[in-house]
């Protein structure tokens, strides 16, 4: 008899075995038949990166719990293109939770979010889930799961797939918001130091030193104790700077 659940594809940037995904994974379970591709080990920061440059290794760990040694988003490309991960086209695919907030401009580096930006792109609804590290990870994976089972009952949008950021507060929420992204404001710090054999690298980057105007963004939501959602945009085409190009080509209208 063939089975008509929804299919819930599964990934995050911090490896298939993290605890995040495992809370997930189990909380989203009642919902449909739950599959998870995700990296063999912690892909953070690395944004949309696809590896074109060597080979990718899969485990298959258990049935429906695979990890390939890539980024999250080649994970999702993976499973929608290699006829052994899915059964059939996933309903939604979701990424995380991922250990530590998602906000602001991290939405650029983010290989949770890229995950779930990889499914939007081929046209299935995706939302990407972070949280504090330390949290109960079985009260957000819950929350999460709620989430979850409205996406699947939802309409699709006109246009581009949905694709949702939604990041949990510490504590237990307040409530939900929806809010915009708003702006992290990072240490610009190079640490140079050497290695046992004297050869030198560096550490790059730093904490967040501010999170710059805060109205209705998805910081402030969770600052203050708020599940912040935020709707992201494939379309990279910038409005504003049209202008900009036109100048630049050497199109301006004659006076």
């Amino acid at each position: 008899m063939p089975d008509d659940r929804p299919i819930i594809l599964i990934t995050n940037d911090d490896g298939a075995l993290a605890a995040g995904i495992g809370a997930l994974r189990k909380a989203v379970a009642p919902l449909g038949h739950v599959i998870v591709v995700a990296p063999t080990r912690e892909q953070s920061a690395t944004s949309h990166a696809i590896t074109i440059d060597r080979p990718l290794r899969h485990i298959e760990h258990e049935p429906d719990l695979h990890s390939i040694d890539g980024t999250p988003a080649d994970c999702v490309y993976l499973a929608l293109f290699e006829p052994r991960f899915l059964p059939r086209r996933p309903d939604i695919v979701l990424s995380g939770i991922n250990h530590g907030p998602n906000l602001g401009t991290s939405v650029f580096y983010s290989g949770t979010i890229a995950g779930a930006r990889e499914a939007a792109i081929r046209g299935i609804p995706a939302m990407a889930f972070s949280a504090p590290v330390g949290v109960d990870l079985a009260r957000v994976a819950d929350d999460a799961a709620r989430l979850a089972a409205r996406l699947l009952m939802s309409e699709p949008p006109i246009g581009s797939a949905a694709l949702l950021n939604v990041n949990f507060p510490a504590g237990p929420a307040r409530g939900i918001r929806v809010t915009r992204v708003g702006r992290q404001i990072y240490e610009e710090s190079v640490i140079p130091r050497r290695d046992p054999g004297g050869r030198e690298y560096f550490w790059i980057g730093g904490r967040v030193t501010e999170t710059g105007d805060v109205e209705g963004t998805d910081a402030e939501a969770v600052g203050q104790g708020y599940v912040s959602v935020t709707a992201l945009a494939l379309e990279a085409t910038s409005p504003e700077h049209r202008h900009l190009a036109v100048h630049i080509a050497g199109l301006d209208p004659i006076a």
